[in-house]
């Protein structure tokens, strides 16, 4: 089999998409040749049967910062150039591929299905995100088949669908031999240790947890919020302002933390440290940051209403209702209080579901045979 995929950015490093360079290791190990076709390209480290090749954008990046202000590469003209290298690549390459993968992106299927069509190859997309627009109806059209983590990463009805869980390498995401003393034997009053990750959006909801540190520090838990992330967009840098102002007002500056951006590779570092991970994301679509918390055997809490499922039989204990300072800070207040072997039983039960559903290796081979299987 050989595989052209289209995706954002390969960059082992990037704190969004670095996770996606072990995706294409893995493609690696089931085909002949992998050709990865990305708008942006950084850091990487594959093997020898993938070639990567860039629509551009790094370097449209550092031209812009080496520029003087007003003088900054017309958006415009990038596009224009991306389109360009896009369809030359495409084509360059239509003899070092037979199916297409995109990640994430229906607007690559709408530039090159009908022409993958003609040509005779198969092509898949990968999607996770509640919104259907118009892009997304488009390429359903056009694509062969499509792969999705969970149901309700995937609103558009379709015969095309295919779940195949979310992807984790789960012998990357593991729990440390070495850990601080708060995830072995707690002691009364020790530091609760708290950990949250993802782009500072009010998407994320940040307000809820720091109103729920607020309680739990009135009720004198000793807790601490270590948030990893950097603002997803220009203009959301307003928000972050507001959120720091917001834990100054509420006096919360010694038990909350902004981390700021943290490499992909490094996060199951920062989570190894925690004793438990909070995601308040109102996305719709399975965060796969708390699937890597759950492998790494971190007791997870979330609002997302797809994280109700994973979570099975806890889910009285893990999911919270969204928006609800209280309801959170209540389920943080009975997490704190379990005992010794309660936590390791549900820490265990959690990285078992992650292993059985969202395995990396099992979803690349789940996606090869389904290729393998269309006319």
């Amino acid at each position: 089999m050989k595989l052209l995929i289209l995706t954002q950015k390969i960059d082992k490093n990037d704190d969004v998409l670095g996770f996606f360079h072990d995706w294409v290791i893995e493609f690696a190990k089931h085909c002949e040749k992998v050709t990865v076709i990305a708008l942006s390209v950084g850091e990487y480290d594959l093997p020898r049967n993938v070639k990567v090749l860039s629509l551009g954008k790094e370097l449209s990046s550092q031209m812009s910062e080496s520029l003087p202000a007003g003088r900054q590469v017309h958006k415009v003209e990038s596009k224009k150039k991306y389109l360009f290298n896009f369809y030359r690549y495409i084509w360059s390459e239509k003899n070092n591929y037979d199916n297409v993968f995109v990640h994430m992106n229906p607007e690559y299927v709408i530039l090159g299905g009908l022409f993958w069509r003609i040509m005779g190859k198969k092509i898949g997309l990968w999607y996770m995100h509640k919104s259907v627009d118009f892009k997304l109806r488009v390429a359903e059209k056009l694509t062969h088949t499509i792969f999705s983590g969970t149901r309700e990463s995937f609103r558009l009805k379709t015969k095309k669908l295919n779940i195949t869980g979310h992807g984790i390498p789960s012998q990357k995401f593991i729990k440390s031999k070495s850990l601080p003393a708060g995830r072995q034997v707690r002691k009364a009053n020790e530091e609760f240790k708290m950990i949250t990750v993802g782009r500072i959006s009010p998407i994320k909801d940040y307000e809820t947890l720091i109103n729920a540190i607020k309680i739990l520090k009135i009720k004198n838990q000793n807790v601490n919020l270590d948030i990893i992330g950097e603002i997803g967009l220009p203009d959301q840098d307003d928000y972050l302002s507001k959120l720091k102002q917001k834990i100054k007002d509420e006096s919360l500056e010694e038990n909350i933390n902004f981390m700021g951006s943290v490499s992909h590779k490094d996060i199951v570092n920062h989570l190894n440290q925690a004793d438990l991970f909070v995601n308040m994301s109102q996305t719709g679509s399975l965060d796969k940051v708390i699937l890597e918390a759950m492998a790494c055997e971190i007791i997870t809490i979330s609002s997302n209403d797809s994280s109700r499922n994973v979570f099975e039989e806890y889910k009285d204990k893990l999911f919270f209702k969204s928006k609800d300072s209280e309801d959170l800070a209540k389920k943080v207040s009975k997490i704190i209080e379990l005992s010794d072997g309660d936590r390791v039983k549900i820490e265990k039960r959690l990285r078992e579901i992650v292993r059985r559903d969202h395995n990396l290796e099992d979803l690349i081979k789940k996606v090869i045979s389904i290729y393998q299987k269309i006319q």
